[in-house]
């Protein structure tokens, strides 16, 4: 390799390990609070009556949470499991009953925690703000399925089919007006798991290849494209962050940050790889399989659950991570040996010129 050449690759290198360390500052999962991005449960509102303008209620993480949005100028209630004064959702922000029992049961999934001695549902309320918003999002176990390790037992009994879980009810009051949310938590059967693996095997196997077998990088550019496409929908299609969230507009950047530096990288490689430079391709091909892997990973349980967290169609969700993960390995493997194979051979230095015999 000339000087020229090896100087430019050294000056990729650090080009790329700057581009990476920036993709990498924020959060590696898009989720926000490293939620799971995949589940066989699926919880939705099915009714809000009577509907009040200005208050909206869904349902997040497949059920796990309830948010609770109300713009208007009249006070929202919500009460604990004991039908005890729990929340005040209003003008002046959310205010939550420290002597609630709801209070600490709910700042876990699982509600695994120890009251402190003085939660009492009977007791006159201690009320604490905890946010300036009138939005709040907890964990309401009215919602979902409490046990991380048996399943429902319909589920149990037969987990070849869907299964309604149970309809939920939550009650709310609004001024003097009493409000009734009405949900449903369902659950289906996840993909065949040998299909599943297979696919993904095949798809890694395949990029590899582009760098292992291929006479040329331009398969291994191809490769790249498709990474980086990936990337952008998966970024593109991941859910709006909860408008609870503290720094909502940071969740969104540090969501797209790595997805943008994704596509950069593809972008590079490609160039290189058109113009026939194989050790400059297969340098963006690690870098990007790297980052295809820090960006799929959190997001991996989506290849084995029957739904997706996703803006998007969930069959798009799910081809999006394969490619991260599968295809991002893939990178990896096929990109060091690309780097390897398509290096230029050492020219042989002109040696003494023959002297004339006789």
């Amino acid at each position: 390799m000339s000087g020229a050449a090896a100087a430019g690759a050294r000056l990729l290198v650090v080009l790329l390990g700057v581009l990476a360390t920036l993709a990498l500052a924020g959060p590696a999962q898009a989720h926000v609070g490293g939620e799971v991005a995949g589940s066989d449960f699926h919880g939705r509102v099915t009714s809000v009556q009577p509907a009040v303008p200005g208050v909206s209620v869904r349902v997040l993480q497949f059920g796990d949470a309830l948010e609770v949005v109300n713009t208007t100028g009249t006070e929202l209630t919500v009460p604990g499991y004991s039908d005890e004064p729990y929340l005040r959702i209003g003008p002046d922000g959310v205010w939550r009953n420290a002597h609630s029992p709801a209070t600490t049961i709910n700042l876990d999934r699982y509600g695994r925690v120890s009251l402190p001695e003085d939660a009492d549902p009977r007791a006159e309320p201690e009320w604490v703000q905890v946010s300036t918003e009138p939005q709040y999002t907890w964990h309401d176990h009215r919602t979902h399925w409490m046990s991380e390790q048996q399943l429902p037992p319909a589920v149990a009994a037969d987990p070849t089919r869907a299964h309604t879980v149970f309809d939920w009810t939550v009650p709310m009051q609004h001024g003097d007006t009493a409000v009734t949310v009405r949900g449903e938590l369902t659950w289906s059967p996840p993909p065949s798991t040998a299909l599943t693996w297979g696919l993904h095997l095949a798809l890694a196997a395949v990029v590899a290849a582009a760098g292992l077998l291929a006479r040329s990088p331009r398969p291994l550019g191809g490769a790249m494209v498709l990474g980086g496409a990936a990337a952008l929908w998966h970024a593109v299609g991941t859910p709006e962050p909860p408008v609870t969230v503290s720094s909502h507009a940071a969740a969104v950047v540090s969501a797209l940050l790595p997805a943008v530096t994704a596509a950069l990288v593809a972008a590079l490689g490609l160039v290189a790889a058109r113009r026939g430079r194989g050790v400059m391709a297969g340098l963006c091909a690690v870098v990007l399989g790297w980052l295809l892997l820090v960006q799929g990973l959190p997001d991996v349980d989506v290849l084995w659950s029957a739904h997706v967290a996703t803006g998007g169609p969930g069959l798009l969700a799910r081809v999006a991570v394969a490619v991260l993960v599968a295809g991002g390995a893939g990178l990896v493997v096929g990109g060091l040996a690309a780097a390897r194979r398509f290096r230029e051979p050492d020219r042989a230095r002109p040696g003494p010129e023959p002297q004339p015999v006789g």
